[in-house]
């Protein structure tokens, strides 16, 4: 009996499984219900011009998300004025797999500025300068300062850390906080 099971049953029991698998992965993403229902064709046609049906049909495509952290529209769309002469200082939080190193990187080396950083060619770092000063610098970040606050550093550990980096390097001025 087990050599017959072996013999004729197990292979379409296999290939039974195999299917039911491969089903699972291409089978549509939501099944029934669950998924938006685009309206029928005669319904487009009675509602507006295509500009109409466009975003009904993104709407649909792409559900809206509910904020998670909801910002009233003034503090989105409020204008910072940095004063690169003065004491403003742009401290860059490096986020990990974001992108962010090749933020910062341009933040030194591809920025069209009165005073461009200066870079050595083979060093990681740069030197941001303000315009007319030799010491006191208007960026904070790996690439013109290093890992002054650690590697990775948060925000919490850059609020209690920069200030402090800040005097160490002789930018006793450079008090002001964002």
């Amino acid at each position: 009996m087990d050599e017959r099971f072996n013999r004729w049953l197990l292979p379409p029991l296999l290939a039974l499984l195999f299917l039911l698998i491969v089903y699972q992965y291409v089978s549509p993403a939501c099944p029934g219900a669950a998924c938006p229902r685009r309206p029928p064709a005669s319904a487009a046609r009675r509602e507006g011009g295509p500009e109409e049906r466009e975003e009904e049909e993104e709407a649909v495509a792409m559900p809206r998300l509910a904020a998670k952290f909801p910002f009233a529209r003034g503090e989105l769309c409020r204008r910072v004025r940095f004063d690169m002469r003065g004491r403003d200082v742009i401290v860059f939080l490096h986020i990990q797999k974001t992108g962010g190193t090749t933020f910062g990187r341009h933040l030194v080396r591809n920025i069209h500025l009165e005073q461009p950083c200066y870079c050595r060619a083979g060093q990681k770092k740069c030197a941001c300068h303000r315009p007319g000063g030799d010491k006191d610098t208007w960026l904070f970040s790996r690439f013109s300062t290093g890992w002054s606050c650690g590697l990775h550093a948060d925000w919490t550990e850059l609020t209690s850390c920069v200030p402090a980096a800040m005097e160490r390097r002789g930018c006793a001025g450079n008090r002001t906080l964002r």
